[in-house]
């Protein structure tokens, strides 16, 4: 699939992320050192992956659940050379985790 800008293409796997019942989230970006454009982008499933660092303090009290999963949920958008415009250069749709029902999907961003 191809997209006029990148905001098309981030656009489409937001609104595909909430009709199917998930979140999503940026997981990396790389950027050309010729010219700084952004030739790649990842998205995920922000249950993708696990956290580098614990992020709840030693004194806590409360402890928060491990919500992240290790999967392979993302889609990657690519950069054309000779062009301005994005390609879908990997999808990969596979969820470990259950899926947002339809009278649950207005909590999705």
């Amino acid at each position: 699939m191809k997209f006029d800008t990148l905001h098309q293409g981030i656009s489409f796997y937001k609104n595909y992320a909430r009709v199917s019942g998930f979140d999503n989230r940026l997981y990396s970006t790389k950027k050309r050192k010729s010219d700084g454009k952004i030739s790649l982008k990842h998205y995920v499933c922000n249950k993708e992956g696990f956290r580098k660092t614990q992020r709840v303090q030693s004194n806590s009290k409360k402890k928060r659940p491990i919500t992240r999963m290790w999967y392979n949920s993302r889609i990657t958008l690519k950069l054309i050379n000779d062009q301005d415009n994005y390609i879908i250069f990997s999808f990969h749709e596979g969820h470990k985790h259950p899926l947002t029902t339809p009278n649950s999907a207005h909590h999705i961003q």
